[in-house]
């Protein structure tokens, strides 16, 4: 356990550091909901319309900008090696990679969200939904984008590979969780969008790992 720990402090200060942390990927979700009011107009009932949608598009490829570090820089300075020889099993070890990861920069995130999607005209009364969607959104992001970035180890223009591995995985959570706050905004039932996202997040926990350790183990041959 206490080599656990010690692992998830270590990924946990790596993804804080790893090209600017959090801090820009939450410059990048405040970015997204500036500039959305200057493209569309600043007409209150527009941005409203599109203020959930526009929160979880930015909210996932926001995800993206840490993802291509998580398993490449252990790559490339041996770690990875070492890691795949510990006693420890590889699919712990990337699970609590991405652990680490959803701490550092999947919550931030979720915390940004309320207030981005309220600051395009959501209600108030939908900032604790937006917050619990974008909790477990930002799990299912960050293991699902776990294994895009395993899956491009080693491969030229990494950054852009997983993108285009990880994009489709990322479809699911947008779809239930905007429609999950869209049903609550419109007085409909709710509750089974938000089930189906925290199932997907569940997957993603419950497999992502295997995956990933896979291919780290397919990268290292």
């Amino acid at each position: 356990m206490s080599r656990l720990i010690a692992l998830l402090g270590r990924e946990t200060a790596l993804a804080w550091g790893r090209g600017g942390g959090p801090l820009v990927a939450v410059g990048f979700y405040a970015g997204v909901a500036t500039l959305l009011p200057l493209a569309i107009g600043p007409e209150p009932q527009r941005l409203a319309a599109i203020a959930t949608g526009a929160a979880w598009v930015a909210l996932a490829l926001a995800s993206l900008l840490s993802l291509e570090r998580l398993f490449e820089r252990d790559y490339e300075d041996g770690a990875l090696d070492l890691l795949t020889l510990s006693p420890t099993p590889l699919e712990l070890t990337c699970f609590v990679k991405c652990l680490g990861q959803w701490l550092a920069t999947g919550a931030p995130l979720a915390a940004a969200a309320p207030v981005a999607a309220l600051g395009l005209g959501a209600p108030l009364e939908l900032a604790p939904l937006i917050f619990g969607c974008a909790l477990l959104g930002g799990l299912a992001f960050a293991f699902m984008g776990g294994i895009g970035a395993a899956l491009s180890l080693g491969a030229r223009r990494g950054g852009l590979l997983t993108a285009v591995i990880v994009l489709p995985l990322f479809a699911p959570p947008v779809i239930f969780g905007g429609g999950a706050m869209d049903s609550f905004v419109s007085g409909l039932p709710w509750r089974g969008g938000l089930a189906l996202l925290g199932a997907y997040a569940a997957a993603a926990v419950a497999l992502g790992p295997l995956a990933m350790a896979a291919a780290c183990r397919n990268a290292l041959s």
